[in-house]
């Protein structure tokens, strides 16, 4: 938590004050407006799944895990979060250029672009301080998997 006082009131002379989270609290100046479309990299796709696999559901670390394309580039698929999720090496061979229904395949969970919140918390998990994912936390969408 951070302490922000405030001006005198005029009528007690009191100093006005409010702790805020230390995500909210900043110098000062004004805050940036927060994107509406995050760069999709593959350590925060991997961090969005939670380094599971959304075919066969193992969790890898990051070097065995792979971006997949559920609707293929070649089938039209476009690289974008609503279209790729985690998979490990073994399913991503294995899917190929298919679609899921082809192979009889379900996904583990749906791909989904994350909001503000979540996409601070997959790329800055390590740094980000109890009290700031405490609030970051409250912030995520319902259909949201990111780190909590």
């Amino acid at each position: 938590m951070q302490r922000v006082r405030g001006g005198l009131c005029r009528a007690t002379g009191q100093r006005s004050e409010i702790d805020l989270p230390s995500i909210i609290a900043c110098g000062g100046g004004q805050l940036a407006r927060p994107r509406a479309n995050y760069p999709l990299s593959n350590p925060a796709l991997f961090a969005r799944d939670r380094h599971h696999c959304l075919y066969c559901a193992h969790p890898f670390a990051a070097n065995a895990l792979t971006r997949d394309h559920v609707v293929p580039l070649s089938r039209g698929g476009r690289d974008r979060w609503e279209n790729v999720v985690t998979a490990c090496r073994r399913c991503n061979q294995h899917k190929g250029s298919r679609l899921l229904e082809e192979i009889g395949w379900e996904l583990l969970a749906l791909p989904y672009r994350p909001n503000n919140a979540e996409y601070l918390a997959l790329i800055n998990s390590r740094r980000i301080l109890t009290d700031q994912m405490d609030f970051l936390a409250t912030q995520f969408s319902a259909n949201g998997r990111a780190l909590i």
